[in-house]
């Protein structure tokens, strides 16, 4: 044994190498966490206390692997060595996940209001922003993503493609708030200590008509046909009613076909879906920013499709008369940049109302984005899932399935859904309506993966076919509670002196907390973030939705009564004691000079 020990040494000498090697690659580990301590994350609570987590996962490590290591030059048989190598590989392999998904956490600063937040611009981790799934002008500033090397990506899984770990970590600091929330969800009974989520964009104000109304013997419906495999574009009895329902809602001059609509397991499922039938890995579609971040990760999720960043100002000036405006000429800007770095750009994709910022396009709007689309042949993917949420008496709503006549009809596709007009969200139903015939079945192939059961496709072809119940309670209903809880929180903000857009539409408001943050950046944004978090309250803030200017968080008031008021007094909670601390900061300073 003694011609395995280093001179002067009592470890041997493979455990010394291997304890070597083990301790260079958390080197890469420890680099990126202080990258982030550099640019200003100084919420030393919570650093610290990962900081302990991640030394004692290295010091786990490396005591499993002498162990391990010790013991295997101990055996002499071949089958001991075998089963203690594995076993240290295992370890390796299970504290090194343990280890990544800390320092993930660290870069990510557990980033993202809920839902669909990314925390990095590509999926694919890996490669260079410009290089990857996300594509900027250079107009824009530069977003920092973890950079893992192929080594890295081998410490971090022995076990996922590094297509699953990209995936993996995209999900990871994605979800980071959600699943922090889903185990600890505030109740007015059980859990009033629990956090209350106002980053979500989720309809809970009718939840009381529609369980009534889903509860009725005409939902109780079963036959054999059911309860077999369905036709994967959604059963023909769902669409023909989505056909009817959008030609009475959309106010569509004739009535839509059913062989165009395609149903889904979600909106985000259509989508993925239409990103991957029409662009090719690396191709592009430009998007208005800020923008409802699920958009970005199910458009890396399976196709690898890059989104080009239009950005928006906030700041009103001649040529940008209101706040976040889109203009042809930002959309022109952006597709010639993009050309420039030779990014193929397929298409444009919008919201309408707009999500986060409330806006409703106006059909002469509505008409120059479809022109400024068919001069360039790219295809338009517009998502009016609020359509129905729009609760200002003098904000009339219009589809584009309204218009009298489509630029480009072939390359025209509209999604629609129950999750936020009707607050099903849990029912996960998405509609994909285009007159493109190859566009629909191909769509239509994703059934076979992302079909909803045919059951809960019966329960929403009744719901959507009782047009007296959701004219004359449901919809009445919703659009006044919508205006009383918008009103109640625009009050609130107001008494504050909290800038805000004040639109009619949407179940959130996109306001400006920039008077807090000093000085007003993004990593002062995170840590205003963080401090609500640690105050058991969830927003979204701006930089999850690519907004280039910080300080700007989407706050969510389609809840009831006793929830907002108590998720407003911990936000004034939050921001009173971030304005003291504001206070003492600049005294420190007044005094240093």
């Amino acid at each position: 044994m003694s011609g395995n020990r280093d001179k002067g040494s009592s470890q041997p000498a493979e455990a010394k190498t291997k304890t070597q090697s083990m301790s260079d690659r958390l080197g890469m580990f420890r680099m990126p966490s202080a990258r982030m301590r550099g640019q200003g994350l100084r919420n030393q609570r919570i650093h610290t206390h990962l900081m302990e987590m991640m030394l004692h996962l290295k010091q786990t490590i490396e005591k499993n692997l002498m162990h391990l290591t010790t013991r295997h030059l101990q055996q002499d048989l071949v089958l001991e060595e075998e089963r203690h190598s594995q076993a240290a590989s295992e370890q390796e392999a299970l504290l090194g996940r343990l280890m990544y998904q800390l320092v993930n956490l660290l870069q990510s600063g557990a980033v993202g209001g809920l839902g669909l937040q990314p925390s990095c611009p590509s999926l694919d981790v890996r490669r260079d922003v410009r290089g990857g799934q996300w594509a900027q002008s250079s107009r824009q500033p530069d977003w920092p993503v973890h950079q893992l090397s192929d080594l890295e990506a081998t410490f971090v899984s022995q076990h996922l493609s590094s297509r699953g770990i990209d995936i993996s970590a995209l999900y990871h600091s994605s979800f980071q708030d959600y699943k922090i929330y889903q185990r600890d969800k505030y109740h007015e009974d059980k859990n009033t200590m629990g956090f209350i989520n106002l980053g979500l964009s989720e309809n809970k104000l009718c939840l009381d008509l529609m369980t009534e109304r889903l509860s009725q013997s005409d939902m109780n419906y079963i036959e054999d046909d059911l309860l077999q495999y369905p036709d994967w574009r959604g059963q023909p009895f769902l669409r023909e009613e989505v056909a009817q329902f959008l030609t009475y809602y959309c106010k569509v001059p004739d009535q839509l076909d059913p062989e165009n609509v395609v149903v889904l397991n979600g909106c985000s499922s259509v989508f993925s879906t239409l990103a991957m039938v029409l662009c090719d890995p690396g191709e592009a579609f430009l998007i208005p920013a800020p923008f409802y971040g699920g958009f970005a990760f199910s458009a890396c999720l399976y196709s690898k499709v890059e989104l080009i960043l239009v950005h928006l100002d906030s700041e009103v000036t001649d040529a940008n008369p209101h706040p976040f405006q889109l203009t042809v000429d930002k959309l022109e800007q952006a597709l010639l940049e993009a050309r420039i770095t030779g990014k193929k750009v397929r298409g444009l994709i919008l919201t309408n109302p707009q999500n986060p910022l409330g806006d409703v396009y106006s059909r002469d709007s509505l008409q120059k984005y479809l022109e400024f689309a068919k001069r360039y042949h790219l295809h338009v993917i517009i998502d009016e899932i609020y359509m129905l949420s729009v609760f200002d008496e003098f904000i009339t709503f219009h589809s584009v399935l309204s218009m009298e006549s489509l630029p480009d009809p072939n390359r025209t596709h509209v999604i629609w859904g129950t999750s936020k007009d009707f607050g099903i969200s849990g029912f996960r139903f998405g509609v994909l309506y285009t007159h493109n015939r190859e566009v629909a079945s191909a769509v239509s192939s994703f059934g076979y993966l992302h079909g909803i059961s045919g059951i809960a496709q019966h329960k929403l072809c009744r719901l959507l076919q009782d047009r007296e119940w959701i004219d004359k309670v449901y919809l009445p209903t919703y659009r006044s509670r919508l205006q009383i809880a918008h009103g109640y929180m625009t009050k609130k903000l107001e008494a504050l002196g909290i800038p805000f857009l004040n639109r009619g539409s949407g179940l959130y408001i996109w306001m400006n907390l920039k008077m807090y943050l000093d000085p007003c950046t993004f990593e002062e944004e995170l840590l205003l973030h963080r401090r609500f978090l640690d105050n058991k309250l969830i927003l979204s803030r701006g930089r999850t939705y690519m907004c280039k200017e910080p300080g700007w968080f989407r706050i969510t008031f389609a809840d009831k009564p006793l929830l907002l008021k108590q998720a407003m007094h911990r936000f004034y909670q939050v921001l009173s004691e971030q304005k003291q601390d504001l206070i003492m900061k600049q005294l420190e300073n007044a005094q240093r000079e």
